[in-house]
């Protein structure tokens, strides 16, 4: 029965994210509620996550998830530099579908596709890395974008 609803709220989410092509839905295993942080990652998963970010996402988007100041501004090229994803920016109304679908597939933009380096579950772990940083009033937004 848990298993169900989380693949109805993860089909759904597809969805409203406009149809995008989904590459991956994260397991109903890896999403877990940690009732102290009232999320639904654990702690576990944000330690795992933050070492992988470490290694693949910090020199890009910054050490906390933070980027660079000018991150709205586009270079001569017209690209936007790496948002921060520490939930100062638009991270947050990204569905859990399309988040792990960015990092897999990458972006025109030039963000490189990871699906050949990273296992699901790091995917899933750097979001929840990610996401630890948002502030409770970021992070319920995402929850109620989500829901809709």
């Amino acid at each position: 029965m848990i298993r169900q609803k989380h693949t109805v709220w993860l089909i759904t989410l597809g969805l409203i994210s406009g149809g995008i092509l989904i590459s991956y839905t994260p397991d109903p295993d890896v999403l877990h509620k940690d009732e102290t942080t009232d999320r639904w990652f654990t702690q576990q998963q944000v330690q795992q996550g933050g070492a992988t970010y470490a290694q693949y996402c910090a020199s890009c988007h910054g050490v906390q998830a933070e980027a660079t100041p000018a991150w709205r501004k586009p270079d001569d090229q017209g690209r936007y530099p790496p948002p921060p994803l520490n939930g100062t920016a638009h991270a947050w109304h990204h569905p859990l579908p399309q988040l792990t679908d960015v990092i897999l597939e990458g972006t025109e933009g030039g963000m490189p596709a990871w699906k050949n380096t990273l296992e699901n579950h790091q995917v899933i772990e750097v979001i929840a890395w990610f996401q630890s940083h948002w502030p409770d009033q970021g992070y319920q937004a995402w929850i109620q974008t989500n829901k809709r």
